[in-house]
């Protein structure tokens, strides 16, 4: 809470510092030299480039609030996958290969819920052994007995939820991969840069660099959550495994 709280004013003082010194600057070096109508032009390329750069904001943030969703989903659809498998292999009526599976499975979640999602904020890679816990998992129920209707029908199932467990583990590393492109902040800092500079021609009150303010800090509280959602396993703006975790402390998966 106190990073995230240091990182935010970090961005939204940033941000206001950074008009202030386009805002104060230009107004050292042209205000002297303004006509009567620049003030109108000045007020026409704001509100151009204002639209502009706002409009960036919210495509990427937009984006980047998809991409959050999309792990949040992906990962419920993952622990229900491992649920399926774990109940469905006592339906399936073999104790050898539930001795096998179960545990493979609980050591899976395990390594997920506490090294694995940690660690893909950094390396933004999968835990090989979690993918090991996968595999155990895949090739015991490739060998499950399949001589009845009920037997078929379950494996078939369960190697449907395998290659789901699959499909969203390889999702998952793809989020830990993604990351704001730098052409973004470059577009995003030079916006509002550029803007402050058009405020020059407005005489330096005391209310109107309130409003100048209030402006920047805005478009750096953005800046901030786009940021905090640019890499979902990392603070400020990480999501935690929660459909993980409600699995792994059921007293029913152990």
């Amino acid at each position: 809470m106190v990073e995230t709280f240091i990182t935010g004013s970090a961005f939204v003082t940033g941000t206001i510092v950074l008009v202030w010194v386009g805002y104060f600057a230009m107004r050292a070096i042209a205000a002297e030299h303004m006509v009567h109508d620049t003030k109108e032009l000045a007020g026409s390329v704001i509100f151009r480039v204002s639209a502009l750069h706002g409009l960036i904001l919210a495509l990427v943030f937009a984006q980047q609030m998809g991409e959050y969703r999309s792990l949040e989903e992906e990962t419920v659809r993952e622990a229900s996958a491992i649920a399926d498998i774990y109940f469905d292999i006592a339906r399936h009526g073999s104790e050898t290969d539930a001795k096998l599976i179960r545990p493979a499975l609980s050591r899976y979640v395990d390594i997920v819920v506490e090294s694995e999602w940690p660690s893909l904020g950094d390396s933004g890679s999968l835990s090989p052994a979690a993918w090991k816990e996968w595999e155990t998992t895949y090739h015991a129920i490739l060998d499950l007995d399949a001589s009845t209707p009920r037997k078929a029908a379950l494996r078939d199932h369960m190697l449907e939820d395998i290659g789901t467990i699959a499909e969203t583990r390889n999702q998952r590393e793809s989020h830990g991969l993604k990351s704001v492109s730098v052409m973004f902040w470059f577009a995003a800092i030079s916006g509002v840069f550029l803007i402050s500079l058009a405020y020059y021609c407005f005489t330096p009150t005391k209310h109107n660099v309130i409003l100048i303010s209030i402006f920047a800090a805005f478009t750096g509280i953005v800046m901030f959550f786009i940021y905090s959602f640019s890499n979902p396993f990392s603070p400020p703006g990480a999501l935690q495994p929660s459909a993980f975790a409600k699995l792994q402390a059921s007293d029913s998966f152990k």
